[in-house]
Parts: structure tokens; C-alpha cells; sequence
């Protein structure tokens, strides 16, 4: 499967962005998904994760009760809708996808397939 990630850009402090993830060349809704981050000297991280049918989700703490994420099989398409952004989310997001059940969804390894990563700028 093919991860196209979209809807990055810079935004202030207290605002909101909403990322996309299209999923192209397979069945997308076989796949859980996930995204993680990645800023600028630091490791990847994991942001958040939901199954395929989109009836389990998980976010990491960092993010808890400001991000959600969701997907639309009909449409191919996972989000991640990004509220109350703080400076400390800047980074590279990235979306991620793989087959099967993993009990540490939260780990990057733990994926097969990824897109090329969208630029997150929050400015203060």
C-alpha cells in the first residue's frame, strides 16, 4: 500500500490543523494505521494509532484530549485532527500502516508501509 500524508503547514500557538493519510494500491481497510513525529534532533514518536475497522483507537500521552485520529475506508483515508497545538509539536508527521494486530501499535517497527512525512510548524 501506497501513504500519501497531506495537510501540514505553520500555524500559531492555540490553533488547530487537520492531517490526512490516502492509501492507494491495496485494501486500506485491512490495515490498522498510525502516526508518528519527528522534529529536529530527536527520535520518531509515536502520536497515535486506531485499527482497521477504526473501533480501537490509541494516542500518546503527549497528545492526549488535543489530537484525535480517525480513518474513512470508503474514502481510503486516515486523519489526524490536531487541536490546542503547542510549539512542542512541531515536527515531521508521518503516517504508517500495516496488516495484522500488534500489541505495541505504538512502536514505529511495528509498520510495513509509511508516507513521506508533512511538515507541522507551530510558532508561538
Amino acid at each position: 500500500v501506497q501513504l500519501q500524508a497531506s495537510g501540514g503547514g505553520l500555524v500559531q500557538a492555540g490553533g488547530s490543523l487537520r492531517l490526512s493519510c490516502a492509501a492507494s494500491g491495496r485494501t486500506f481497510s485491512s490495515y490498522r494505521m498510525g502516526w508518528f513525529r519527528q522534529a529536529p534532533g530527536k527520535e520518531r514518536e509515536f502520536v497515535a494509532a486506531i485499527s482497521w475497522s477504526g473501533s480501537v483507537t490509541d494516542v500518546a500521552d503527549a497528545v492526549k484530549g488535543r489530537f484525535t485520529i480517525s480513518r474513512d475506508n470508503a474514502k481510503n483515508t486516515g486523519y489526524l485532527q490536531m487541536t490546542i497545538l503547542k510549539p512542542e509539536d512541531t515536527a515531521v508527521y508521518y503516517c504508517a500502516a500495516a496488516a495484522g494486530y500488534s500489541s505495541r501499535w505504538f512502536l514505529s517497527g511495528s509498520y510495513d508501509y509509511w508516507g513521506q512525512g508533512t511538515q507541522v510548524t507551530v510558532s508561538s
